[in-house]
This record gives C-alpha cells, structure tokens and sequence, in this order.
C-alpha cells in the first residue's frame, strides 16, 4: 500500500461540515456528501488546513465558529510565508483570480508551497473552476511548483482499493 495522500482542507469543508441544513437542495446534498466524506473517507489520508483556515472558520456565528475550529484543532497547520505572499501575488497579478478572491489565491498557494496532493474545496467559483484551473496549473509550473490536485468532496468518495 503506497504512503497516504494529503489533503488541504479550504475554509468551505469545515463549513459545510458544520453549518446549519441547507433549504437549497443542492447546497444541502454538497453537506450531506461533506460529511459521507468526512465519516467514511477522511482517513485515508493526511488532512492538513492553514492559519488563514483557522482565521476563516473563526468568523460567523460564535457557537458555529468554535465547533467549526474545535473539527480541525488536531490537523497538522501548513503556514504561510513569503513564498506563499509571492505566489498569492503572481496569481492575482495574472487575473485568474478576482481581486475580492486573494484569500483563495492564499490557498492555493499554500497547497504549491508545501506540495500536497489535493486541495479539497467546494469553492468552484475561483478554486475547483475548469476554466480557471488549466491556466493556474500553467502559471503555478511557470514559478517551479505543481498545482494539486484541486476536487470537491464527491471526487473523492471512491478509491482503487477493490471498494
């Protein structure tokens, strides 16, 4: 059995994991297959957040917000440093991100930086975006990284191991 992939978990997975039941069908199943996820899945690898994940999931409702850091208290903090600033900058100078989105440019970048597999999320407006992603992948190798692999949840529910 090869080593155990990591994962970078963005702000939306401890959200969806902890918030209320959605009334929008399909935001309420993105939480349902959260959670599938998280119950079923999350073990078969290395789960890693950011302190911008920390600062993130702080914000909101206050009893949301502890549960919200008391799920990623025990997972390992990749941090931030200028590497991760120039990079953040290289993608929002290129316009694959918008100016509102730098804290997903910070996340991404942290994920290159410090070479996980997968960069979970269910942000697919400026993260798990197609349109956005082959030309990140691009610009990301331009300045000697590799993009991860950038998924949702559901892309991760099944493996190879004869399930």
């Amino acid at each position: 059995m090869s080593e155990l992939q990591t994962v970078y978990l963005e702000t939306t997975i401890p959200s969806y994991l902890t918030s209320r039941p959605a009334r929008d069908l399909i935001l309420a199943g993105e939480q349902l297959l959260t959670h599938q996820w998280w119950d079923d899945r999350r073990q078969g690898f290395h789960l890693c957040v950011s302190e911008l994940v920390f600062k993130e999931v702080a914000r909101g409702d206050p009893e949301l917000a502890r549960t919200r850091l008391s799920l990623i208290s025990d997972l390992k903090v990749l941090a931030a440093d200028s590497e991760v600033d120039r990079l953040a900058s290289v993608f929002m100078r290129s316009g694959l991100i918008p100016k509102k989105a730098v804290s997903d440019a910070v996340h991404v970048a942290i994920s290159c930086r410090h070479e996980v597999d997968i960069l979970l999320t269910w942000n697919c407006r400026h993260i798990a975006n197609a349109q956005i992603l082959r030309q990140l992948s691009a610009l990301v190798e331009r300045n000697g990284y590799r993009l991860p692999v950038v998924c949702t949840p559901i892309e991760l529910m099944g493996g190879y191991e004869n399930d």
